[in-house]
């Protein structure tokens, strides 16, 4: 049986060699990865799954400003190769955005496939702009408040103070 729970320290090195094993060599050249570098991931909304102890997958979210506004940038989410096509991947993202609901953040966005994120209310987010070189197409977002991301445009930036976690600013 497979356990969700919240990421703690001693997983984040595991969860790296996760990463490594289920995404192309250099992904930390990401425009998202310059979003998060030095930025500590938001703690109790990153998951990992275990089977038995052993990780079979993981998700995480980080804060990004996007025209100013608070809103969390999901990624990665990753799969172990023995657990892909299990629902992991979904259960992951369902858990991870509703811990994101509870905790008071409005807004979610991520770089990925619009019909894979679609099922989970992610659509295309016009006006909110990634560091070059995303692809438009694929910025999605969704909001965990009604009308939460109405008027929010602009560029996605880092987060500027690591000290301020207050959802919804």
């Amino acid at each position: 049986m497979i356990e969700l729970r919240p990421e703690r320290p001693e997983d984040w090195w595991e969860v790296e060699a996760l990463l490594d094993l289920c995404f192309a060599p250099g992904r930390e050249a990401l425009s998202s990865y310059r979003l998060r570098d030095g930025i500590p991931p938001v703690p109790g909304l990153c998951l990992v799954a275990r089977e038995a102890g052993i990780l079979a997958g993981a998700i995480r979210f980080w804060p990004v400003r996007v025209g100013g506004a608070a809103a969390l940038l999901l990624g990665p989410v990753a799969v172990h190769p023995t657990h892909q096509g299990e629902g992991l991947g979904g259960a992951l993202i369902r858990d991870g955005l509703s811990a994101a609901h509870q905790a008071g953040w409005e807004r979610v966005m991520l770089v990925g496939d619009a019909p894979y994120y679609g099922r989970f209310g992610f659509t295309r987010l016009d006006g909110v702009v990634m560091p070059p070189p995303t692809n438009p197409e694929r910025v999605l977002g969704q909001a965990l408040a009604p009308g939460a991301w109405d008027g929010v445009l602009g560029p996605v930036t880092r987060w500027s103070d690591p000290a301020d976690r207050a959802p919804g600013h």
